[in-house]
């Protein structure tokens, strides 16, 4: 393990983050994710293409309205930075459920919770629930939009996920103040 320290197995580049300021003072940062390019794995009750192949999804009652996938995550210069998972469930009990947890191995991770309802017929909006490292001082939201290859006449499925977070740092002074120590 100590070998590990001197010799990396992975050498993990971490991109340059691309945060611009918005007139109402957050910060915005944009992923996406490109299907099914980036699609590394796919779980749903009933799925006939099994990603990644040999998958089978559990024969579980409790899993019947569940629907789990796994991206490659890339920035606005379309550099793979993490992945990203989606989980979406439509229980009778609780609802709608859409849950979004993105991984920047460089920065760390936010979880965000996606309302199902649609704003401007093609976009949810959901707020960050926790975060760690980078993201663990955050707060702000997120927004979820489906921008279909209009090039791809041969696959309506197509296109990509746009990611949009709208956020804040609610650090406060005695946060700040280790940060610069």
């Amino acid at each position: 393990m100590a070998g590990l320290h001197y010799i990396p197995a992975v050498d993990q580049i971490r991109e340059a983050s691309i945060i611009s300021v918005a007139s109402n003072g957050r910060n915005t940062e944009t992923f996406h994710v490109k299907v099914p390019v980036d699609r590394i794995m796919i779980g749903a009750p009933g799925q006939t293409s099994q990603l990644p192949t040999g998958m089978v999804w559990p024969d579980d009652a409790r899993l019947s309205d569940a629907r789990v996938e796994l991206f490659k995550l890339r920035n606005s210069r379309d550099a793979v930075v993490g992945v990203a998972s989606r989980l979406a469930s439509d229980d009778p009990e609780i609802g709608t459920l859409i849950e979004w947890t993105l991984h920047l191995p460089a920065r760390g991770s936010v979880l965000v919770k996606v309302s199902p309802q649609t704003i401007d017929d093609d976009r949810r909006v959901g707020q960050i629930r926790a975060g760690t490292r980078e993201f663990g001082t955050l707060v702000g939201s997120m927004s979820e939009r489906w921008i279909a290859d209009s090039g791809n006449t041969e696959d309506v499925n197509s296109g990509r996920i746009e990611l949009l977070m709208a956020f804040v740092s609610n650090a406060g002074p005695a946060h700040n103040k280790e940060s610069a120590e």
